[in-house]
């Protein structure tokens, strides 16, 4: 799981390097057991290394480390380490969940994994279809045949779902060595232009200032009248910048920064010193990575990284709580950062379409105050189960997730404020039950899916009719649970009706008996208990 130095030599050297992503020590054979501690800021003596360690090979005995600094000679340089140490922290991240979850499984076994659940989905989709379309006996009351029709088709995609597991995982730990591998390529390839962009630094140093090249004189005059008073907005857009000086971290006062449409590649981590910037756009550049200074900016409040080519956002951002609008679509990402949920708790407008996102981390549900979101054309394989508690949403667009969207969850109807919603171009085959409360849909899209539930020539008549229909099936099932609670509730009430009209008779024939003024035959105990 380790990088091929032969492959990947950048990476290779820099996670040996760090302690905590390569190895903590090494041991040389023999008597005497020599611990070698790999130091970040100087490089390591190439003959301490151990011959025999098949993950450092390339960087020890003959001198392949010094070749690597011949070459690149700017590795010593503790800044470069440094800013290639945070650009490849989600290698780490991912090298470490996948040793523990095992090695990558044969193609046979995945080719048997897929075809076994395409097998089970088949089964599926028959047997769902047998009892929606089976007839409802004579003597069987309607709401008891729904609710027995539900019944059935829970416990048959229970069933089912359970025997899938064991494939699911089968091909999702192929799919997650996979994701790796192309992850270490795009980890080298971002080492390699951060290597690009210190030896443009150091040739620009040499040169006595900027690169001309590279910054253009419409940067250099904004540099200039910076200097002498305080800006609050900049735009550079479609400029073909490649490079962002660091001093436009000085511009403290500056509110409003747009560079997008540009070739930047790297944005600098200077962009911290930007304390009170609000509005941040970098949209259309060639952005691979975003510094891990950007959490230093509290009072961003729109934040554009769109049309990029980013793997993945670092969880410094988010730090920026005051964030209201967030647009990272069209790039290469595959998630989201766990706390994001959590830490951007006025987000409104959230933008993650055009990705490869596969599954919404759980803290998104306490987005309160999330308006709008869009999710179409990904990879999303469902919800979180407490998607509902997002009851300010308004706008949500799921669209075209294709394959992998399958249902939503029982708590999609607590959505109550929903007015958009699209699904189309996905594999729904039923609506959530609960899809009848949400009152105040009027826009609606469920093209392209193989809906049962509810049946196509109810979606054809619009919005309103499938809520209507949905909102009947709805109430339905409540009266059936009704009358099953009812049901419950009258057996032991019909029970003690029994023993109140028992002991009524007993005083009745007591009374008559008194009245006539015969006498009372003795009390028999086991006649009593009888009674």
């Amino acid at each position: 799981m380790d990088p091929n130095p032969k492959s990947f030599p950048l990476l290779s050297y820099v996670m040996s390097r760090l302690p905590s992503l390569g190895p903590r020590h090494a041991t040389l054979g023999g008597s005497d057991q020599i611990s070698v501690q790999f130091d970040i800021e100087q490089p390591s003596t190439p003959s301490l290394r151990p011959p025999s360690d098949p993950s450092t090979s390339t960087f020890s005995g003959g001198g392949g480390q010094s070749e690597i600094l011949g070459q690149m000679p700017h590795l010593t340089d503790p800044k470069v380490l440094a800013s290639m140490t945070r650009a490849i922290s989600d290698v780490a991240q991912t090298r470490s969940i996948l040793r523990a979850l095992g090695e990558r499984p044969d193609h046979e076994a995945v080719d048997k994994a897929k075809a076994k659940l395409a097998d089970i989905e088949a089964s599926l989709c028959e047997q769902l279809e047998e009892i929606v379309l089976s007839p409802r006996p004579t003597d069987v009351d309607r709401l008891q045949w729904r609710a027995h029709q539900a019944e059935k088709e829970k416990n048959c995609r229970l069933l089912l779902e359970k025997e899938k597991q064991v494939y699911k995982s089968v091909i999702k730990l192929d799919e997650m060595h996979e994701a790796y591998e192309k992850l270490l390529k795009d980890a080298e390839h971002r080492l390699a232009k951060i290597y690009e962009s210190a030896e443009a630094v150091a040739e620009g140093a040499e040169g006595g200032g900027l690169v001309n090249e590279e910054v253009n004189e419409e940067v250099v005059g904004i540099l200039q009248e910076a200097s002498g008073k305080g800006l609050e907005l900049v735009d550079l857009s479609g400029r073909q910048l490649r490079y962002l000086p660091e001093a436009f971290g000085h511009f403290r006062g500056l509110l409003v920064l747009n560079i997008s449409s540009n070739q930047l590649e790297v944005l600098p981590d200077s962009i911290a010193g930007l304390e009170n910037l609000e509005e941040l756009n970098v949209s259309s550049n060639l952005l691979e990575f975003l510094p891990d200074s950007i959490g230093l900016l509290q009072k961003l409040k729109i934040l554009n990284v769109s049309g990029n080519k980013l793997n993945a956002l670092p969880d410094s951002l988010c730090h920026c709580r005051s964030l209201v609008e967030l647009d990272v679509s069209f790039n290469n990402l595959s998630y989201l950062p766990t706390n994001i949920g959590y830490e951007l708790p006025n987000l409104q407008k959230l933008s993650i379409q055009l990705n490869k996102i596969r599954f919404l981390p759980s803290s998104i549900c306490d987005m309160r105050s999330l308006y709008y979101l869009d999710a179409h054309f990904n990879e999303l394989r469902g919800l979180p189960v407490a998607i509902g508690k997002l009851t300010n949403l308004e706008v949500l667009n799921l669209g075209n997730n294709f394959t992998d969207m399958k249902e939503l969850p029982e708590t999609f109807g607590d959505l109550i404020n929903l007015r958009e919603l699209d699904l189309s171009n996905n594999q729904i085959h039923m609506l959530p039950d609960s899809f009848g409360r949400l009152d105040n849909l009027i826009k609606l899209n469920l093209e392209q899916n193989p809906l049962v539930m509810p049946p196509l020539e109810i979606v054809s008549q619009g919005v309103e009719a499938v809520k209507a229909f949905m909102a009947k099936r709805w109430l339905d099932i409540l009266l059936e649970e009704e009358k099953k609670s009812t049901l419950e509730v009258q057996v032991p009430s019909q029970t003690g009706w029994l023993t109140r009209s028992t002991s009524l008779l007993k005083t009745y024939v007591s009374n008559v008996s008194e009245y006539l003024g015969s006498p009372r035959p003795p009390s028999d105990p086991y006649l009593d208990q009888q009674l």
